[in-house]
C-alpha cells in the first residue's frame, strides 16, 4: 500500500513529505538524498553568491538524483541587495518546475514562473496570509504551525487549529502541514486534518546525509520538545531556536521592551551559527534554529530509512489503528 495525495500526483513524487528549504542545511547531497527516498526536497538558493552558483548547484543535485526537487527562494528584506530576479531565471533557465517560497508573498515573480511551468508552494504562517498568497496565484500552501523552527509569525497559533483552518479558507488548493512534523503519526494527522502532505525540516537535520556536525544532531535527539525558545518577540520578528547559553542571553536582554537589534546584534548574527555551531559543533556557540518537534527524534537515520519508516507508520496507523475504531453497525435482521 502506498499514500496517494494529491501533492505526490501534481510533484510525481512517492511519498507525501517535504523537506522544505533551510539555511545552512539545503545543499545538494542531501535534496538528492531525500529525493532519492521518495520525498521532495528544495535546495536553499540564498547559499549562493550569483545566479551561475545556483544553476551549478542545480546541476550538482541533477547529478545525484533522477528523481524531482525544487529550490526555495526566501523574500526577505535585506540591508545588502539579494538577487531575486537572478535566482528566479536560473531556477527557469535550470528546468526547476517547483519552488518554495516564503516571506513575501511572490507577487513580482508568479507571473515568470507560471509561463515557464514552474509550480509555486508558498510558505505562510497564518489563514490570512494563505488567502492572500492564493489570490497571487500560488498552487500550494505551506502553512507553519507555531512549533515550527524558524520564524513561526506572530499570532502563536498551534497546528492542529491552523491547518484545518487553513484547509477550509483556501479550498481546493493542496495544503502542507509544517510545524512539528517528525514522524507517521504526524502524518497521519496531518492527512486527518485536511494535509496532502507534512513538511519536515528540524527531523531532516538529524539524518546521516545532512552536513551539519555530529555534535549539533546528538543535542536535537538529547533534546525535549522544551529546548527551545523565542527570540525578538519584542521586535515582533519572532525566531524558535535552540535554547542555549547565547538564546537565553538574547531572551534575558530584551526582557527590557526598550532594547533593539542592535543590542543583540553581535549574538544573534548568522555567522555564529553557521560557523561555530553547524561548522564546529559548539552548540553554546551561537544561535541555531531547531523546532519542538525535536522531542519526536530519538536517531539519526539514513533518509532513505527515514522516510520509508515515516510512510509505513501512517500506512499503519491509517489502514489499522484507525480502521479498527469504526464501529461496525449490526446487520438488519430481516
Amino acid at each position: 500500500m502506498a499514500l496517494k495525495t494529491r501533492l505526490t500526483e501534481m510533484f510525481g513524487v512517492e511519498t507525501p513529505i517535504v523537506m522544505g528549504g533551510m539555511t545552512g542545511v539545503g545543499y545538494a547531497p542531501l535534496v538528492a538524498a531525500v529525493a532519492n527516498a521518495g520525498a521532495l526536497g528544495f535546495i536553499t538558493a540564498h547559499h549562493s553568491q550569483s545566479a551561475e552558483e545556483l544553476f551549478k548547484e542545480i546541476q550538482r543535485c541533477r547529478d545525484l538524483t533522477d528523481k524531482p526537487f525544487g529550490v526555495n527562494l526566501t523574500l526577505l528584506p535585506s540591508l545588502n541587495p539579494i538577487p531575486y530576479d537572478e535566482y528566479r531565471e536560473a531556477i527557469i533557465e535550470s528546468g526547476i518546475k517547483i519552488v518554495e517560497t516564503a516571506g513575501r508573498a511572490p507577487v513580482d515573480h508568479i507571473a515568470a514562473f507560471k509561463a515557464a511551468g514552474v509550480k509555486v508552494i508558498h510558505k505562510c504562517t497564518s489563514v490570512r496570509h494563505s488567502v492572500s498568497a492564493v489570490k497571487y496565484g500560488v498552487d500550494v500552501i505551506s502553512i507553519d504551525g507555531f512549533e515550527c523552527a524558524g520564524h513561526p509569525g506572530e499570532d502563536d497559533v498551534g497546528l492542529i487549529v491552523l491547518l484545518p483552518a487553513t484547509v477550509d479558507a483556501v479550498a481546493p488548493v493542496p495544503v502542507i502541514a509544517s510545524g512539528g512534523m517528525a514522524d507517521g503519526r504526524s502524518l497521519a494527522a496531518a492527512l486527518a486534518l485536511g494535509a496532502d502532505g507534512v513538511n519536515m525540516g528540524t527531523r531532516f537535520m538529524a539524518t546521516r546525509e545532512c552536513a551539519i556536525h555530529e555534535n549539533v544532531k546528538r543535542k536535537i535527539v538529547e533534546n525535549t520538545e522544551r529546548d527551545t525558545l523565542l527570540t525578538n518577540r519584542t521586535l515582533r520578528n519572532t525566531s524558535r531556536v535552540a535554547r542555549n547559553a547565547v538564546s537565553e542571553e538574547v531572551v534575558a536582554i530584551q526582557q527590557d521592551p526598550t532594547k533593539t537589534i542592535d543590542d543583540v546584534r553581535h549574538l544573534v548574527a548568522g555567522v555564529r551559527g553557521r560557523t561555530n555551531v553547524m561548522g564546529a559543533g559548539d552548540t553554546d556557540g551561537g544561535i541555531w534554529t531547531v523546532g519542538q518537534s525535536q522531542g519526536l527524534i530519538h536517531d539519526v537515520p539514513t533518509c532513505a530509512e527515514l522516510v520509508q519508516r515515516i510512510a509505513g507508520e501512517a500506512e499503519a496507523i491509517i489502514a489499522g489503528r484507525l480502521e479498527g475504531m469504526l464501529a461496525r453497525r449490526p446487520m438488519a435482521v430481516a
